[in-house]
C-alpha cells in the first residue's frame, strides 16, 4: 500500500491498487462503513459489466466495519481502494479520488454513492455523455426515464423547492436533482484553472456543491441524464445527513455557494 502525505489540497491518503489502469474513465465511490449496502451495489456493477466499462475506485473515509477488505472488493472487480487518513468528510474522500484519477490520467470521472440507492447499471450512459464532449453531466431522477421511489417527502421538498431552484440560479443552467451524487466530469473541467476542485475548502458537500455550479459559469458543456434512485421501503434511510445540523449545514453551503465564495481566486 502506497502512503500519499502533506500534498496541498488532498488529505492524507493511502493507496492500495488492485489492478492497473484499465479504462479512460472511473468510477468513484466515496463510502464509510457501508457494510452489505457496498457489497450490493458492487455485485450488481459487475452483474453489468461495470467493471469492464470504468475503473472502479473506492474512496473510504477510513471504515472500521470491515466492509471495503480488498480481498471481497476484488471479487467485484475492484480496481483501486483509497483510504483517507486526514481531515474531512465526503469532500476530501473526493479530492482523494480526483487527485489519485488525473494522476493516473483518466479523461472523466463518474461519482455514485455507496449506499446501494442509485442505478450503478447507468454508469455507461454518463460515459456516453463524456465521449460526447460534455464536462458536466448530472442524474436526474426528476426528467423523463428517470425513476424516484420512495423519496422521503421532507427529501422531496428540500431538493425540488430550495436546492434545485437556487443552484440552478447560482449555475445559470436548470437542474433539477442537485443533491444527486450520481454525475459525470470532464478531467478538462477538473483540470481547468478556472475550478481547482483540489483545495481544502471542500471538506462535506462543498464539492459537490460547488462542482454543480461551476461548469456552466465558465461557459463548459453540462447536461442532465436520467437515472433511479430508490429509497428503501423500511427502515432507516441510508444517508450521512443529520436531520437536523446537516441539513443546516447544506443550507450553510448553498448560500455560499450562490455567493461565489468557493470560486477559485483570480492568479
Amino acid at each position: 500500500m502506497r502512503h500519499y502525505a502533506c500534498i496541498d489540497g488532498v488529505p492524507d491518503y493511502d493507496c492500495e491498487e488492485i489492478r492497473p489502469r484499465t479504462s479512460d474513465y472511473c468510477l468513484l465511490i466515496p463510502v464509510l462503513n457501508e457494510g452489505e449496502r457496498i457489497h450490493r451495489e458492487l455485485m450488481r456493477s459487475f452483474s453489468a459489466g461495470i467493471h469492464e466499462q470504468a475503473d472502479i475506485i473506492i474512496c473510504d473515509g477510513n471504515s472500521q466495519d470491515g466492509s471495503v477488505e480488498t480481498s471481497g472488493l476484488a471479487r467485484y472487480g475492484v480496481n483501486t481502494l483509497l483510504v483517507k487518513t486526514g481531515a474531512g468528510k465526503q469532500g476530501a474522500q473526493l479530492r482523494t479520488g480526483i487527485h489519485f484519477g488525473l494522476s493516473r490520467g483518466y479523461r472523466g470521472f463518474i461519482t455514485i454513492d455507496g449506499n446501494d440507492k442509485d442505478s450503478i447499471e447507468d454508469v455507461p450512459n454518463f460515459i456516453r455523455k463524456l465521449k460526447e464532449g460534455y464536462d458536466f453531466v448530472q442524474g436526474s431522477r426528476f426528467i423523463k426515464g428517470g425513476r424516484a421511489a420512495n423519496t422521503p417527502v421532507i427529501r422531496w421538498l428540500s431538493v425540488r423547492m430550495i436546492h434545485a431552484p437556487v443552484i440552478s440560479l447560482t449555475a445559470r443552467h436548470y437542474f433539477t436533482d442537485t443533491t444527486n451524487g450520481f454525475r459525470a466530469y470532464s478531467a478538462r473541467y477538473l483540470e481547468d484553472d478556472r475550478v481547482k476542485p483540489l483545495r481544502d475548502i471542500f471538506v462535506s458537500y462543498e464539492l459537490l456543491a460547488y462542482l454543480s455550479v461551476r461548469a456552466s459559469q465558465i461557459g463548459m458543456k453540462v447536461c442532465e441524464i436520467p437515472v433511479k434512485r430508490v429509497y428503501p421501503k423500511t427502515g432507516r434511510t441510508p444517508t450521512k445527513i443529520s436531520p437536523m445540523k446537516g441539513n443546516l449545514e447544506l443550507m450553510k453551503i448553498l448560500m455560499n455557494n450562490f455567493a461565489g465564495k468557493y470560486a477559485p481566486l483570480p492568479s
